[in-house]
Protein backbone atom coordinates (compact mmCIF):
# COMPACT_ATOMS: atom_id res chain seq x y z
CA UNK A 1 0.00 0.00 0.00
CA UNK A 2 1.55 3.42 -0.91
CA UNK A 3 1.94 6.24 1.71
CA UNK A 4 3.24 9.39 1.51
CA UNK A 5 6.52 10.33 4.44
CA UNK A 6 7.13 13.97 4.47
CA UNK A 7 10.54 15.18 6.36
CA UNK A 8 12.80 17.57 6.49
CA UNK A 9 10.84 20.85 8.54
CA UNK A 10 12.11 22.68 11.66
CA UNK A 11 12.60 25.67 12.91
CA UNK A 12 14.90 28.27 10.70
CA UNK A 13 15.16 31.68 10.90
CA UNK A 14 13.85 34.57 8.48
CA UNK A 15 16.20 34.39 5.59
CA UNK A 16 17.24 30.82 6.23
CA UNK A 17 17.09 27.75 4.11
CA UNK A 18 15.15 23.86 4.59
CA UNK A 19 15.17 20.86 2.38
CA UNK A 20 11.87 19.05 2.10
CA UNK A 21 11.65 15.34 1.15
CA UNK A 22 8.88 13.66 0.41
CA UNK A 23 8.93 9.50 -0.27
CA UNK A 24 5.72 7.60 -1.86
CA UNK A 25 6.67 4.10 -0.11
CA UNK A 26 5.26 1.17 -1.52
CA UNK A 27 5.38 2.66 -4.67
CA UNK A 28 8.18 1.21 -7.33
CA UNK A 29 10.33 2.78 -9.94
CA UNK A 30 7.60 2.65 -12.86
CA UNK A 31 4.72 3.90 -11.18
CA UNK A 32 6.42 6.87 -9.52
CA UNK A 33 7.67 7.87 -13.00
CA UNK A 34 4.41 8.13 -14.12
CA UNK A 35 3.27 10.39 -10.81
CA UNK A 36 2.74 13.97 -11.61
CA UNK A 37 3.56 15.15 -7.75
CA UNK A 38 3.25 18.59 -5.75
CA UNK A 39 3.65 19.79 -2.26
CA UNK A 40 1.07 21.94 -0.26
CA UNK A 41 1.52 23.57 2.59
CA UNK A 42 -1.44 24.63 5.02
CA UNK A 43 -1.10 27.02 7.89
CA UNK A 44 -3.46 27.53 11.15
CA UNK A 45 -6.52 28.43 10.38
CA UNK A 46 -6.19 28.61 6.64
CA UNK A 47 -6.93 25.41 3.95
CA UNK A 48 -4.58 23.75 1.99
CA UNK A 49 -2.70 25.67 -0.44
CA UNK A 50 -0.68 24.17 -3.86
CA UNK A 51 3.27 25.25 -3.25
CA UNK A 52 4.86 23.84 -6.53
CA UNK A 53 4.06 21.14 -8.75
CA UNK A 54 6.38 19.07 -11.00
CA UNK A 55 5.81 16.89 -13.78
CA UNK A 56 6.58 13.28 -15.05
CA UNK A 57 8.92 15.16 -17.62
CA UNK A 58 9.84 17.68 -15.19
CA UNK A 59 8.20 20.59 -16.29
CA UNK A 60 7.69 22.87 -12.61
CA UNK A 61 5.52 25.36 -11.96
CA UNK A 62 5.27 27.50 -8.47
CA UNK A 63 2.50 29.55 -6.61
CA UNK A 64 3.27 33.33 -6.71
CA UNK A 65 4.28 33.73 -3.49
CA UNK A 66 7.48 31.30 -3.36
CA UNK A 67 8.43 31.68 -7.49
CA UNK A 68 11.94 32.49 -7.20
CA UNK A 69 12.69 31.10 -3.56
CA UNK A 70 11.69 27.60 -3.42
CA UNK A 71 12.66 24.77 -5.92
CA UNK A 72 11.15 21.50 -6.61
CA UNK A 73 13.05 18.37 -8.05
CA UNK A 74 12.55 14.48 -8.02
CA UNK A 75 14.58 11.28 -7.59
CA UNK A 76 12.54 8.85 -9.78
CA UNK A 77 15.15 5.93 -8.63
CA UNK A 78 13.98 7.19 -5.12
CA UNK A 79 10.78 7.69 -5.32
CA UNK A 80 10.93 11.05 -4.30
CA UNK A 81 10.48 14.58 -4.43
CA UNK A 82 11.87 17.59 -3.20
CA UNK A 83 11.34 21.29 -2.06
CA UNK A 84 14.42 23.29 -1.82
CA UNK A 85 13.23 26.89 0.34
CA UNK A 86 15.55 29.47 0.54
CA UNK A 87 15.18 32.73 1.92
CA UNK A 88 11.99 31.89 4.22
CA UNK A 89 9.91 34.43 5.43
CA UNK A 90 7.37 33.93 8.55
CA UNK A 91 4.83 33.31 6.04
CA UNK A 92 6.10 30.39 5.11
CA UNK A 93 5.18 28.98 8.63
CA UNK A 94 2.66 25.78 7.88
CA UNK A 95 2.54 22.07 7.38
CA UNK A 96 3.87 21.28 3.90
CA UNK A 97 2.57 17.73 2.52
CA UNK A 98 2.89 16.18 -0.37
CA UNK A 99 0.82 14.05 -3.19
CA UNK A 100 0.54 12.76 -6.30
CA UNK A 101 -1.56 15.06 -8.63
CA UNK A 102 -3.68 12.72 -10.77
CA UNK A 103 -4.26 9.82 -8.21
CA UNK A 104 -4.20 11.17 -5.12
CA UNK A 105 -3.44 9.47 -1.67
CA UNK A 106 -4.09 9.71 1.71
CA UNK A 107 -2.62 12.35 3.24
CA UNK A 108 0.91 12.03 5.12
CA UNK A 109 1.65 13.84 8.70
CA UNK A 110 3.28 16.20 6.59
CA UNK A 111 6.47 17.85 8.02
CA UNK A 112 6.25 21.36 10.18
CA UNK A 113 8.13 24.06 8.85
CA UNK A 114 8.35 26.94 11.22
CA UNK A 115 9.78 31.05 10.46
CA UNK A 116 10.38 32.96 13.58
CA UNK A 117 13.49 34.70 14.89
Amino acid sequence: QKRLVESGGGLVQPGGSLRLSCLVSGSIFSVFSGYNMAWYRQAPGNERELVAQITTGRTTTYADSVKGRFTISRDNSKKKIFLQMNDLKPEDTAIYYCNVIQEPLPWGQGTQVTVSS
